[in-house]
């Protein structure tokens, strides 16, 4: 059972590994660099930036540990870089395989297609356990070192809530990698997707478009708030799987009658 998600998912371990060793460099580096920024005046720095800026990128705890790592990394880091680079990975899996010819072999196998896809995707979850379970234990090490010890409750909470969010972002990728058919179209499309979401999430706080925000999987992860004022959003942790989900359903059903050619 799951041979295929096995499968896909062993030939993804050197993705996961990878990805993981990246970010926790990054991040460790700035762990290093934080005491470099604790002497920093917030309010005269940013009295003149637009809300945009300082709300949607979350600056108002900069100075501090928690609130360096949740702008450096996670917003730009978790948010941006991974959200698109798994989702363009994931809209290659379907129909990079049909233009390489792989997907004949696959279909060979004894499972409905349904399946098949669905465990293709399911192999998705190796690179992103992997980034979520190394690059936490890194950075409060690090923060250990420096002796300004992280909140091992937010860290972990963040890392578990990160999981949905980029679960999401690859299931963008996933439907269109089965609806568009083109590999390259694809991932291109997935790219395109999320950057306007993101933009659409940020750029519009604070006018009267800033309800567009929850058409955006970035509207229900806040880095900043979980690991600067503990707040976790569950409801929005599920209406992301329930987002994810409804898009992989929708990629299974449609590959479920699709002619390959």
């Amino acid at each position: 059972m799951f041979e295929v998600a096995r499968y896909e998912g062993e030939r993804k371990l050197v993705l996961g590994a990878t990805i993981a060793i990246a970010a926790s460099f990054y991040g460790a580096m700035f762990v290093a660099l934080s005491p470099a920024y604790s002497d920093f005046d917030l309010e005269a720095i940013f009295s003149n930036f637009p809300q945009q800026f300082t709300e949607g990128f979350g600056l108002a705890a900069f100075n501090t540990l928690p609130g360096l790592l949740a702008v450096e990394l996670y917003q730009f880091g978790w948010i941006l870089v991974l959200g698109l680079y798994l989702a363009y990975t994931a809209a290659g899996l379907v129909a990079g395989d049909i233009e390489t010819g792989r997907m004949d072999t696959l279909l060979s196998a004894p499972i409905s297609r349904t399946r098949l896809v669905g465990e293709e995707f399911l192999s998705m979850l190796v690179p992103i356990l992997a980034v979520n379970a190394i690059t936490p234990i890194v950075l409060y090490v690090g923060s250990v070192l420096i002796d300004k010890p992280l909140d091992v409750t937010n860290l972990v909470a963040l890392h578990a809530l990160a999981v949905p969010y980029l679960l999401c972002c690859a299931a963008v990728g996933f439907a269109l990698s089965v609806f568009l058919g083109s590999e390259s179209l694809a991932q291109n499309a997935s790219v395109g997707v999320l950057v306007v979401a993101f933009l659409v999430e940020t750029a519009f706080i604070g006018t009267d478009l800033e309800f567009l925000g929850v058409l955006t999987p970035m509207n229900y992860f806040d880095p900043t708030e979980i690991l600067v004022n503990a707040n976790y959003d569950l409801a929005g942790a599920g209406i992301l799987l329930v987002a994810a989900v409804i898009l992989v359903l929708a990629g299974q059903w449609r590959f479920g009658w699709m002619d390959i050619q």
